[in-house]
Protein backbone atom coordinates (compact mmCIF):
# COMPACT_ATOMS: atom_id res chain seq x y z
CA UNK A 1 0.00 0.00 0.00
CA UNK A 2 1.79 3.52 -0.86
CA UNK A 3 2.23 6.10 1.58
CA UNK A 4 1.36 9.76 0.82
CA UNK A 5 4.04 11.83 -0.44
CA UNK A 6 4.08 15.22 1.29
CA UNK A 7 2.65 17.05 -1.59
CA UNK A 8 -0.62 15.43 -1.19
CA UNK A 9 -0.72 15.43 2.14
CA UNK A 10 -1.96 19.08 1.89
CA UNK A 11 -5.07 18.13 0.89
CA UNK A 12 -6.06 16.29 3.97
CA UNK A 13 -9.14 18.65 5.55
CA UNK A 14 -12.32 17.49 4.46
CA UNK A 15 -15.94 19.54 3.93
CA UNK A 16 -17.55 19.11 7.70
CA UNK A 17 -20.71 17.73 5.94
CA UNK A 18 -19.11 14.33 4.57
CA UNK A 19 -16.69 14.28 8.01
CA UNK A 20 -17.48 11.02 10.47
CA UNK A 21 -15.37 8.72 12.61
CA UNK A 22 -14.27 6.74 10.28
CA UNK A 23 -12.45 10.41 8.11
CA UNK A 24 -8.78 9.89 9.05
CA UNK A 25 -8.78 6.49 7.60
CA UNK A 26 -9.35 7.78 4.05
CA UNK A 27 -5.43 9.43 4.45
CA UNK A 28 -3.38 7.12 3.29
CA UNK A 29 -0.56 7.78 5.39
CA UNK A 30 -2.49 7.72 8.63
CA UNK A 31 -4.28 4.55 7.26
CA UNK A 32 -1.12 2.22 6.41
CA UNK A 33 0.34 3.23 10.15
CA UNK A 34 -3.51 2.19 11.74
CA UNK A 35 -3.51 -1.20 9.85
CA UNK A 36 0.18 -2.09 10.27
CA UNK A 37 -0.53 -0.83 14.27
CA UNK A 38 -3.59 -3.53 14.16
CA UNK A 39 -1.42 -6.44 13.26
CA UNK A 40 1.24 -5.24 15.95
CA UNK A 41 -1.36 -5.25 18.29
CA UNK A 42 -3.11 -8.56 17.63
CA UNK A 43 0.24 -10.04 17.84
CA UNK A 44 0.70 -8.35 21.66
CA UNK A 45 -2.45 -9.13 23.22
CA UNK A 46 -2.03 -12.65 21.98
CA UNK A 47 1.45 -12.37 23.79
CA UNK A 48 -0.84 -10.98 26.60
CA UNK A 49 -2.94 -13.47 26.92
CA UNK A 50 -0.23 -16.65 26.45
CA UNK A 51 2.20 -15.14 28.49
CA UNK A 52 -0.19 -14.93 31.65
CA UNK A 53 -1.56 -17.97 30.93
CA UNK A 54 2.14 -19.36 30.99
CA UNK A 55 2.70 -17.89 34.71
CA UNK A 56 -0.21 -19.76 35.81
CA UNK A 57 1.37 -23.04 34.98
CA UNK A 58 4.57 -21.98 35.95
CA UNK A 59 3.62 -21.37 39.57
CA UNK A 60 0.56 -20.67 41.78
CA UNK A 61 1.39 -17.56 43.00
CA UNK A 62 -1.96 -14.55 42.84
CA UNK A 63 1.49 -12.03 43.03
CA UNK A 64 3.75 -13.39 40.54
CA UNK A 65 0.71 -13.74 38.27
CA UNK A 66 -0.36 -10.18 38.87
CA UNK A 67 3.26 -9.44 38.53
CA UNK A 68 2.77 -10.05 34.47
CA UNK A 69 0.57 -6.86 34.56
CA UNK A 70 3.02 -4.46 36.50
CA UNK A 71 6.24 -6.02 34.23
CA UNK A 72 4.30 -4.61 31.25
CA UNK A 73 3.03 -1.18 33.17
CA UNK A 74 6.63 -0.76 35.17
CA UNK A 75 8.62 0.29 31.85
CA UNK A 76 6.38 3.45 31.18
CA UNK A 77 6.92 4.20 34.60
CA UNK A 78 10.51 4.82 34.50
CA UNK A 79 11.01 5.66 31.38
CA UNK A 80 7.89 7.96 30.31
CA UNK A 81 9.42 10.93 30.36
CA UNK A 82 12.71 10.07 28.70
CA UNK A 83 10.96 8.45 26.25
CA UNK A 84 8.92 11.81 25.27
CA UNK A 85 12.07 14.04 25.82
CA UNK A 86 13.79 11.65 23.31
CA UNK A 87 11.11 12.23 20.74
CA UNK A 88 10.72 15.76 20.96
CA UNK A 89 14.61 16.02 20.41
CA UNK A 90 15.45 13.35 17.69
CA UNK A 91 14.08 12.36 14.80
CA UNK A 92 10.94 10.43 15.87
CA UNK A 93 10.60 7.93 12.37
CA UNK A 94 14.51 6.41 13.51
CA UNK A 95 13.54 6.19 17.06
CA UNK A 96 10.33 4.35 16.07
CA UNK A 97 11.96 1.88 13.75
CA UNK A 98 14.58 1.16 16.85
CA UNK A 99 12.11 0.64 18.89
CA UNK A 100 10.04 -1.55 17.09
CA UNK A 101 13.24 -3.74 15.94
CA UNK A 102 14.16 -4.04 19.96
CA UNK A 103 10.48 -5.28 21.11
CA UNK A 104 10.97 -7.83 18.00
CA UNK A 105 13.98 -9.16 18.87
CA UNK A 106 12.87 -9.34 22.63
CA UNK A 107 9.88 -11.53 21.72
CA UNK A 108 12.17 -13.26 19.19
CA UNK A 109 14.10 -14.59 21.84
CA UNK A 110 11.89 -15.35 24.31
CA UNK A 111 10.16 -17.50 21.94
CA UNK A 112 13.35 -19.50 21.40
CA UNK A 113 13.78 -19.20 25.08
CA UNK A 114 9.94 -21.16 25.46
CA UNK A 115 10.55 -23.81 22.71
CA UNK A 116 14.16 -25.09 24.09
CA UNK A 117 12.08 -25.20 27.89
CA UNK A 118 14.57 -22.85 29.62
CA UNK A 119 11.21 -20.37 31.04
CA UNK A 120 10.96 -20.05 34.44
CA UNK A 121 8.68 -17.05 36.05
CA UNK A 122 11.64 -14.90 36.40
CA UNK A 123 12.47 -15.29 33.01
CA UNK A 124 9.01 -14.56 31.67
CA UNK A 125 9.07 -11.55 33.91
CA UNK A 126 12.22 -10.33 32.92
CA UNK A 127 11.49 -10.32 28.94
CA UNK A 128 8.00 -9.20 29.43
CA UNK A 129 9.90 -6.06 30.94
CA UNK A 130 12.42 -6.19 28.05
CA UNK A 131 9.51 -6.10 25.86
CA UNK A 132 7.74 -3.43 27.24
CA UNK A 133 10.92 -1.19 27.98
CA UNK A 134 10.92 -1.10 23.70
CA UNK A 135 6.89 0.12 23.90
CA UNK A 136 7.51 2.55 26.74
CA UNK A 137 10.36 4.56 24.90
CA UNK A 138 7.63 4.05 21.35
CA UNK A 139 4.66 4.64 22.83
CA UNK A 140 4.90 8.96 23.01
CA UNK A 141 6.44 8.77 19.50
CA UNK A 142 4.17 6.98 17.80
CA UNK A 143 1.24 9.20 19.42
CA UNK A 144 3.04 12.13 18.66
CA UNK A 145 2.78 11.32 14.83
CA UNK A 146 -0.61 11.99 14.83
CA UNK A 147 -0.44 15.67 14.07
CA UNK A 148 1.59 15.04 11.29
CA UNK A 149 -0.39 12.34 9.73
CA UNK A 150 -3.96 14.06 9.91
CA UNK A 151 -5.53 17.51 10.14
CA UNK A 152 -5.89 18.94 13.69
CA UNK A 153 -9.99 18.81 13.58
CA UNK A 154 -9.47 15.40 13.05
CA UNK A 155 -6.99 14.26 15.80
CA UNK A 156 -10.47 13.67 18.03
CA UNK A 157 -11.31 11.26 15.40
CA UNK A 158 -7.78 9.58 14.92
CA UNK A 159 -7.36 8.96 18.58
CA UNK A 160 -10.80 7.05 19.17
CA UNK A 161 -9.39 4.97 15.68
CA UNK A 162 -6.24 4.16 17.45
CA UNK A 163 -8.18 3.10 20.17
CA UNK A 164 -10.35 1.09 17.88
CA UNK A 165 -7.47 -0.37 16.66
CA UNK A 166 -5.85 -1.73 19.93
CA UNK A 167 -9.33 -3.17 21.42
CA UNK A 168 -9.94 -4.72 17.46
CA UNK A 169 -6.85 -6.57 18.59
CA UNK A 170 -7.67 -6.49 22.42
CA UNK A 171 -11.23 -8.35 20.91
CA UNK A 172 -9.64 -10.86 18.69
CA UNK A 173 -5.86 -11.05 20.12
CA UNK A 174 -7.00 -12.79 23.43
CA UNK A 175 -8.88 -15.33 22.14
CA UNK A 176 -6.34 -16.07 19.08
CA UNK A 177 -3.58 -16.56 21.87
CA UNK A 178 -5.71 -19.04 24.05
CA UNK A 179 -6.70 -20.99 21.56
CA UNK A 180 -3.20 -21.38 20.17
CA UNK A 181 -2.00 -22.31 23.66
CA UNK A 182 -4.87 -24.62 24.10
CA UNK A 183 -4.12 -26.67 20.39
CA UNK A 184 -0.94 -27.67 21.78
CA UNK A 185 -0.88 -30.22 24.85
CA UNK A 186 2.04 -28.04 26.57
CA UNK A 187 1.73 -25.38 27.29
CA UNK A 188 4.62 -23.88 26.53
CA UNK A 189 4.96 -24.87 23.21
CA UNK A 190 1.75 -23.26 22.44
CA UNK A 191 3.15 -20.05 23.97
CA UNK A 192 5.84 -20.18 22.06
CA UNK A 193 4.77 -19.92 18.99
CA UNK A 194 2.01 -17.06 19.83
CA UNK A 195 5.34 -15.39 20.59
CA UNK A 196 6.97 -16.37 17.66
CA UNK A 197 4.04 -14.69 15.86
CA UNK A 198 4.09 -11.13 17.92
CA UNK A 199 7.90 -11.18 17.13
CA UNK A 200 6.66 -11.25 13.13
CA UNK A 201 3.94 -8.71 13.42
CA UNK A 202 6.56 -5.73 14.31
CA UNK A 203 7.64 -5.96 10.82
CA UNK A 204 4.68 -4.96 9.31
CA UNK A 205 5.08 -1.72 11.49
CA UNK A 206 8.66 -1.44 10.36
CA UNK A 207 8.07 -1.70 7.27
CA UNK A 208 5.59 1.20 6.94
CA UNK A 209 8.32 3.74 9.01
CA UNK A 210 10.98 2.49 6.50
CA UNK A 211 8.66 3.66 3.67
CA UNK A 212 7.03 6.95 5.54
CA UNK A 213 8.69 10.56 4.12
CA UNK A 214 8.12 12.44 7.21
CA UNK A 215 7.06 16.16 7.45
CA UNK A 216 7.35 17.40 10.63
CA UNK A 217 4.97 19.88 12.28
CA UNK A 218 7.30 21.53 14.56
CA UNK A 219 11.49 22.06 13.38
CA UNK A 220 13.44 24.27 15.58
CA UNK A 221 15.89 26.83 13.77
CA UNK A 222 18.11 26.27 16.99
CA UNK A 223 20.50 23.94 18.24
CA UNK A 224 18.96 20.90 19.82
CA UNK A 225 17.95 20.69 24.17
CA UNK A 226 19.70 18.25 25.43
CA UNK A 227 17.73 15.46 26.74
CA UNK A 228 18.38 16.50 30.64
CA UNK A 229 17.11 19.95 29.76
CA UNK A 230 14.32 18.71 27.41
CA UNK A 231 12.86 16.43 30.66
CA UNK A 232 13.10 19.69 32.76
CA UNK A 233 11.62 21.60 30.32
CA UNK A 234 8.75 18.87 29.55
CA UNK A 235 7.94 18.78 33.36
CA UNK A 236 8.10 22.65 33.89
CA UNK A 237 5.37 22.62 31.06
CA UNK A 238 3.58 20.06 32.75
CA UNK A 239 3.87 22.00 35.83
CA UNK A 240 2.40 25.31 34.65
CA UNK A 241 -0.24 23.93 32.66
CA UNK A 242 -3.50 23.53 35.00
CA UNK A 243 -5.53 21.58 31.61
CA UNK A 244 -3.00 19.28 31.12
CA UNK A 245 -2.60 18.68 35.43
CA UNK A 246 -6.54 17.70 35.26
CA UNK A 247 -6.02 14.99 32.75
CA UNK A 248 -3.15 13.20 34.50
CA UNK A 249 -4.69 13.25 37.46
CA UNK A 250 -7.52 11.45 35.87
CA UNK A 251 -5.16 9.07 34.08
CA UNK A 252 -3.89 8.03 37.47
CA UNK A 253 -7.00 7.03 39.48
CA UNK A 254 -9.20 5.61 36.77
CA UNK A 255 -6.79 2.65 35.87
CA UNK A 256 -5.29 2.14 39.26
CA UNK A 257 -8.20 0.73 40.15
CA UNK A 258 -9.98 -0.47 37.68
CA UNK A 259 -6.28 -2.29 37.16
CA UNK A 260 -7.62 -4.62 39.75
CA UNK A 261 -9.90 -6.10 36.50
CA UNK A 262 -6.93 -6.64 34.17
CA UNK A 263 -4.52 -8.16 36.99
CA UNK A 264 -6.78 -10.86 38.11
CA UNK A 265 -8.86 -12.13 35.81
CA UNK A 266 -6.75 -15.40 35.10
CA UNK A 267 -7.03 -15.84 38.48
CA UNK A 268 -10.99 -15.57 38.38
CA UNK A 269 -10.92 -17.24 35.17
CA UNK A 270 -8.45 -20.37 36.71
CA UNK A 271 -10.05 -21.12 39.91
CA UNK A 272 -13.31 -19.13 40.48
CA UNK A 273 -14.82 -19.98 36.87
CA UNK A 274 -12.81 -23.43 36.74
CA UNK A 275 -11.67 -21.96 32.71
CA UNK A 276 -8.76 -22.93 30.85
CA UNK A 277 -6.40 -20.54 28.44
CA UNK A 278 -9.64 -20.06 26.09
CA UNK A 279 -11.98 -19.51 28.74
CA UNK A 280 -9.68 -17.08 29.74
CA UNK A 281 -9.18 -15.59 26.49
CA UNK A 282 -12.51 -15.58 25.59
CA UNK A 283 -13.04 -13.24 29.03
CA UNK A 284 -10.22 -11.19 28.04
CA UNK A 285 -11.68 -10.76 24.58
CA UNK A 286 -15.27 -9.71 26.13
CA UNK A 287 -13.33 -6.26 27.34
CA UNK A 288 -12.15 -5.97 23.80
CA UNK A 289 -15.07 -6.20 22.24
CA UNK A 290 -16.82 -3.68 23.74
CA UNK A 291 -13.63 -1.31 23.53
CA UNK A 292 -14.22 -1.65 19.70
CA UNK A 293 -17.72 -0.91 20.17
CA UNK A 294 -17.48 1.95 22.14
CA UNK A 295 -14.57 3.61 19.89
CA UNK A 296 -17.02 3.27 17.04
CA UNK A 297 -19.63 4.87 18.64
CA UNK A 298 -17.16 7.83 20.54
CA UNK A 299 -17.67 10.56 17.67
CA UNK A 300 -21.31 10.61 18.25
CA UNK A 301 -21.80 10.15 22.21
CA UNK A 302 -18.91 13.04 22.36
CA UNK A 303 -21.35 15.31 20.82
CA UNK A 304 -24.30 14.45 23.31
CA UNK A 305 -22.21 14.44 26.63
CA UNK A 306 -19.29 16.83 28.18
CA UNK A 307 -16.17 14.38 28.80
CA UNK A 308 -16.07 14.71 32.64
CA UNK A 309 -20.18 13.28 32.15
CA UNK A 310 -19.04 10.44 30.18
CA UNK A 311 -16.24 9.27 32.47
CA UNK A 312 -18.15 9.71 35.57
CA UNK A 313 -20.67 7.15 33.77
CA UNK A 314 -18.08 5.30 33.06
CA UNK A 315 -16.43 4.88 36.75
CA UNK A 316 -19.48 4.79 38.06
CA UNK A 317 -20.50 1.80 35.48
CA UNK A 318 -16.70 -0.21 36.59
CA UNK A 319 -17.40 -0.16 40.35
CA UNK A 320 -20.58 -2.45 39.25
CA UNK A 321 -18.21 -4.44 37.08
CA UNK A 322 -15.93 -5.17 40.06
CA UNK A 323 -18.65 -6.36 42.08
CA UNK A 324 -20.26 -8.68 39.91
CA UNK A 325 -16.45 -9.90 38.81
CA UNK A 326 -15.62 -10.58 42.79
CA UNK A 327 -18.95 -12.47 43.54
CA UNK A 328 -20.76 -13.42 40.45
CA UNK A 329 -19.63 -17.10 39.13
CA UNK A 330 -21.64 -17.20 35.56
CA UNK A 331 -19.89 -16.69 32.70
CA UNK A 332 -23.22 -15.58 31.18
CA UNK A 333 -23.32 -12.66 33.34
CA UNK A 334 -19.92 -12.15 33.45
CA UNK A 335 -18.61 -11.44 29.76
CA UNK A 336 -21.63 -9.02 29.25
CA UNK A 337 -20.49 -7.50 31.98
CA UNK A 338 -16.87 -7.19 30.83
CA UNK A 339 -17.82 -6.27 27.14
CA UNK A 340 -19.58 -3.30 28.57
CA UNK A 341 -16.70 -2.48 31.39
CA UNK A 342 -14.66 -2.40 28.00
CA UNK A 343 -16.56 0.10 26.41
CA UNK A 344 -16.36 1.85 29.36
CA UNK A 345 -12.29 1.96 29.70
CA UNK A 346 -11.96 2.72 26.44
CA UNK A 347 -14.52 5.88 26.80
CA UNK A 348 -13.02 6.55 29.38
CA UNK A 349 -8.82 6.72 28.00
CA UNK A 350 -10.01 7.42 25.04
CA UNK A 351 -11.77 11.08 26.06
CA UNK A 352 -8.37 11.71 28.10
CA UNK A 353 -5.65 11.17 25.15
CA UNK A 354 -7.55 13.09 23.50
CA UNK A 355 -7.19 16.02 25.99
CA UNK A 356 -3.50 15.52 26.35
CA UNK A 357 -3.70 15.91 22.37
CA UNK A 358 -5.64 18.65 22.56
CA UNK A 359 -3.99 20.91 25.35
CA UNK A 360 -0.65 21.19 24.66
CA UNK A 361 1.17 22.67 21.55
CA UNK A 362 3.43 20.59 19.30
CA UNK A 363 7.13 21.28 20.70
CA UNK A 364 6.17 19.43 23.77
CA UNK A 365 4.08 16.95 23.12
CA UNK A 366 5.51 13.60 22.95
CA UNK A 367 6.54 15.16 26.50
CA UNK A 368 3.06 15.36 27.39
CA UNK A 369 2.06 12.24 26.25
CA UNK A 370 5.25 10.58 27.69
CA UNK A 371 4.09 11.50 30.98
CA UNK A 372 0.35 11.13 30.24
CA UNK A 373 1.34 7.39 29.76
CA UNK A 374 4.10 7.31 32.69
CA UNK A 375 0.94 8.47 34.79
CA UNK A 376 -1.64 6.14 33.72
CA UNK A 377 0.86 2.67 33.42
CA UNK A 378 1.89 3.92 36.95
CA UNK A 379 -1.13 3.93 38.01
CA UNK A 380 -1.65 0.12 36.39
CA UNK A 381 1.32 -1.39 37.53
CA UNK A 382 0.77 0.12 41.39
CA UNK A 383 -2.27 -0.98 41.18
CA UNK A 384 -2.08 -4.16 40.08
CA UNK A 385 0.85 -4.83 42.94
CA UNK A 386 -2.06 -4.27 45.21
CA UNK A 387 -4.73 -5.92 43.99
CA UNK A 388 -2.32 -8.67 43.90
CA UNK A 389 -1.31 -8.10 47.27
CA UNK A 390 -4.42 -8.16 48.85
CA UNK A 391 -5.39 -11.20 46.97
CA UNK A 392 -3.05 -13.32 47.86
CA UNK A 393 -3.12 -12.25 51.64
CA UNK A 394 -6.76 -12.26 51.70
CA UNK A 395 -8.60 -13.57 48.93
CA UNK A 396 -9.78 -12.54 45.45
CA UNK A 397 -12.80 -11.11 46.72
CA UNK A 398 -11.75 -8.82 49.30
CA UNK A 399 -9.39 -7.11 46.43
CA UNK A 400 -11.84 -6.98 43.91
CA UNK A 401 -14.25 -5.19 46.62
CA UNK A 402 -11.14 -2.99 47.93
CA UNK A 403 -10.62 -1.43 44.18
CA UNK A 404 -14.58 -1.13 43.80
CA UNK A 405 -14.99 0.91 46.81
CA UNK A 406 -11.68 3.02 46.36
CA UNK A 407 -13.18 4.08 42.92
CA UNK A 408 -16.51 4.79 44.36
CA UNK A 409 -15.07 7.38 46.97
CA UNK A 410 -12.45 8.89 45.25
CA UNK A 411 -14.64 9.84 42.03
CA UNK A 412 -16.01 12.96 43.59
CA UNK A 413 -13.15 14.26 44.60
CA UNK A 414 -11.46 13.57 40.68
CA UNK A 415 -14.24 15.25 39.52
CA UNK A 416 -13.75 18.74 40.47
CA UNK A 417 -10.61 18.00 37.40
CA UNK A 418 -12.34 18.97 34.47
CA UNK A 419 -11.09 18.06 31.19
CA UNK A 420 -12.05 19.51 27.38
CA UNK A 421 -14.04 22.42 28.73
CA UNK A 422 -14.67 25.68 26.36
CA UNK A 423 -12.84 26.00 23.12
CA UNK A 424 -9.51 24.63 22.29
CA UNK A 425 -6.56 26.78 22.02
CA UNK A 426 -4.96 27.16 19.25
CA UNK A 427 -1.49 25.73 19.65
CA UNK A 428 -0.46 27.23 16.31
CA UNK A 429 2.91 28.39 16.42
CA UNK A 430 2.77 32.07 16.48
CA UNK A 431 4.35 33.68 13.81
CA UNK A 432 6.39 36.78 14.93
CA UNK A 433 6.93 39.90 12.33
CA UNK A 434 10.21 41.00 13.89
CA UNK A 435 13.25 38.45 14.28
CA UNK A 436 14.60 38.19 17.75
CA UNK A 437 16.64 40.82 19.14
CA UNK A 438 20.70 40.17 18.91
CA UNK A 439 22.61 40.61 21.54
CA UNK A 440 25.60 42.75 21.45
CA UNK A 441 29.38 41.52 21.41
CA UNK A 442 30.65 42.50 24.80
CA UNK A 443 34.47 42.85 25.05
CA UNK A 444 36.46 42.86 28.40
CA UNK A 445 39.95 44.05 26.75
CA UNK A 446 38.80 45.00 23.69
CA UNK A 447 40.17 42.10 22.11
CA UNK A 448 38.04 38.93 22.43
CA UNK A 449 34.06 38.80 23.78
CA UNK A 450 33.73 36.86 27.13
CA UNK A 451 30.45 35.03 26.61
CA UNK A 452 29.44 32.77 24.36
CA UNK A 453 26.15 34.56 22.65
CA UNK A 454 23.95 31.61 22.60
CA UNK A 455 24.91 30.13 25.97
CA UNK A 456 25.40 33.89 28.04
CA UNK A 457 22.99 34.06 30.59
CA UNK A 458 21.14 33.92 32.86
CA UNK A 459 18.89 36.48 31.21
CA UNK A 460 16.25 38.92 32.54
CA UNK A 461 13.80 40.25 30.36
CA UNK A 462 11.67 43.54 32.04
CA UNK A 463 8.45 44.66 30.24
CA UNK A 464 7.71 48.53 31.56
CA UNK A 465 3.86 49.44 31.51
CA UNK A 466 1.72 52.36 32.97
CA UNK A 467 -1.57 50.72 33.92
CA UNK A 468 -4.21 53.46 35.20
CA UNK A 469 -6.11 53.07 38.18
CA UNK A 470 -9.29 51.77 36.36
CA UNK A 471 -7.26 49.19 34.96
CA UNK A 472 -5.38 48.17 37.37
CA UNK A 473 -7.71 44.97 38.36
CA UNK A 474 -8.27 43.77 35.02
CA UNK A 475 -4.49 44.73 34.59
CA UNK A 476 -3.70 41.69 37.16
CA UNK A 477 -5.56 39.28 36.58
CA UNK A 478 -5.01 39.28 32.78
CA UNK A 479 -0.88 39.82 33.65
CA UNK A 480 -0.81 35.92 35.90
CA UNK A 481 -2.79 34.59 33.27
CA UNK A 482 0.00 35.33 31.37
CA UNK A 483 2.53 34.31 34.13
CA UNK A 484 1.95 30.79 33.08
CA UNK A 485 2.80 31.46 29.82
CA UNK A 486 6.09 32.73 30.36
CA UNK A 487 7.11 29.58 32.98
CA UNK A 488 5.58 27.06 30.36
CA UNK A 489 7.97 28.50 27.92
CA UNK A 490 10.88 28.79 29.58
CA UNK A 491 11.36 31.45 32.66
CA UNK A 492 12.64 29.90 35.47
CA UNK A 493 11.51 33.11 37.34
CA UNK A 494 8.27 35.59 37.07
CA UNK A 495 7.33 38.85 38.90
CA UNK A 496 5.23 41.61 38.13
CA UNK A 497 6.61 44.84 40.65
CA UNK A 498 4.48 48.23 41.08
CA UNK A 499 7.04 51.11 41.28
CA UNK A 500 6.22 52.55 45.08
CA UNK A 501 6.36 56.41 44.03
CA UNK A 502 4.87 55.79 40.98
CA UNK A 503 2.02 52.82 40.87
CA UNK A 504 0.41 53.32 37.55
CA UNK A 505 4.02 51.77 36.59
CA UNK A 506 4.68 48.66 36.53
CA UNK A 507 7.16 46.11 35.79
CA UNK A 508 7.14 42.26 34.64
CA UNK A 509 10.23 39.82 35.39
CA UNK A 510 10.89 37.24 34.04
CA UNK A 511 14.22 35.06 34.02
CA UNK A 512 15.65 32.57 31.20
CA UNK A 513 18.62 30.34 31.86
CA UNK A 514 20.49 31.18 28.78
CA UNK A 515 20.24 33.38 25.60
CA UNK A 516 18.96 30.39 23.77
CA UNK A 517 16.36 29.47 26.02
CA UNK A 518 14.73 32.78 25.06
CA UNK A 519 15.40 32.51 21.72
CA UNK A 520 13.47 29.02 22.23
CA UNK A 521 10.85 30.63 24.11
CA UNK A 522 10.01 32.56 20.97
CA UNK A 523 9.79 29.96 19.22
CA UNK A 524 7.38 28.04 21.85
CA UNK A 525 4.74 31.33 21.36
CA UNK A 526 1.34 29.74 20.22
CA UNK A 527 -1.41 32.14 18.90
CA UNK A 528 -3.29 31.41 22.01
CA UNK A 529 -0.32 32.68 24.19
CA UNK A 530 -0.09 35.76 21.61
CA UNK A 531 -3.68 36.11 22.14
CA UNK A 532 -2.83 36.23 26.05
CA UNK A 533 0.08 38.46 25.79
CA UNK A 534 -1.96 41.19 23.93
CA UNK A 535 -4.98 41.38 25.83
CA UNK A 536 -2.27 42.70 28.54
CA UNK A 537 -0.97 45.21 26.25
CA UNK A 538 -3.79 46.64 25.52
CA UNK A 539 -4.62 48.00 29.18
CA UNK A 540 -1.16 49.82 28.71
CA UNK A 541 -2.07 53.01 28.26
CA UNK A 542 0.78 55.81 27.00
CA UNK A 543 1.96 57.46 23.89
CA UNK A 544 4.71 54.35 23.37
CA UNK A 545 4.50 50.46 23.39
CA UNK A 546 5.60 48.83 26.37
CA UNK A 547 9.73 48.80 26.94
CA UNK A 548 10.92 45.73 26.73
CA UNK A 549 14.53 45.52 27.87
CA UNK A 550 16.99 42.52 27.84
CA UNK A 551 19.72 41.91 30.18
CA UNK A 552 22.67 39.34 30.57
CA UNK A 553 23.96 38.02 34.19
CA UNK A 554 27.23 39.99 34.43
CA UNK A 555 29.57 37.80 35.46
CA UNK A 556 33.34 38.47 37.55
CA UNK A 557 35.85 38.70 35.62
CA UNK A 558 39.19 37.89 37.92
CA UNK A 559 41.95 37.47 35.50
CA UNK A 560 41.32 39.82 32.93
CA UNK A 561 43.36 39.12 29.41
CA UNK A 562 45.77 42.37 29.08
CA UNK A 563 45.32 44.46 26.17
CA UNK A 564 48.03 43.76 23.22
CA UNK A 565 51.20 45.82 23.56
Amino acid sequence: MPLESPDTATNNTLPPSVRGGFEPLRIPRFRDRWIASTVSSVGTWMQDTAGTWLMTSLTTSPLLIALMQTAASLPVLLLGLLAGATADTFDRRKLLIFWQAWMLASVAILAVLTFLGHVSPLTLLSFTFLLNIGSAMNNPAWQAIIPELVPRELIADSVSLNSASNNLARAVGPALGGLMVATFKRTATGTGYVFLLNSLSFAAVIWVLVNWKRTPLFKSALPSERIVGSIRSGLRYVRYAPDLQSSLIRAFTFPFFVSAVWALLAVVAARDLHQGALGYGILNGSLGIGAVIAATQLPRIRHRFSADKLIATATLYNVVTLLIVAFLRSPYIIIPTLILAGASWTSTMSTLNTSVQLSVPAWVQARALGTYLMIFQGGMALGSVLWGFIAEHSSTTKSLVTSAAGLLITLPFVYRFKILQGPIPDHTPYQWKRPAPQPAPFATDGSHTSDDPLHAGPVRVSIEYRIPTENYAAFTRAIHHLRGVRLRDGAFRWGIYRDAIHPEQLNETFLMESWLDYLRSRERVTTADRQIQDHVYQLHQDDTPPRVTYQIYAKEITNPTPPPA
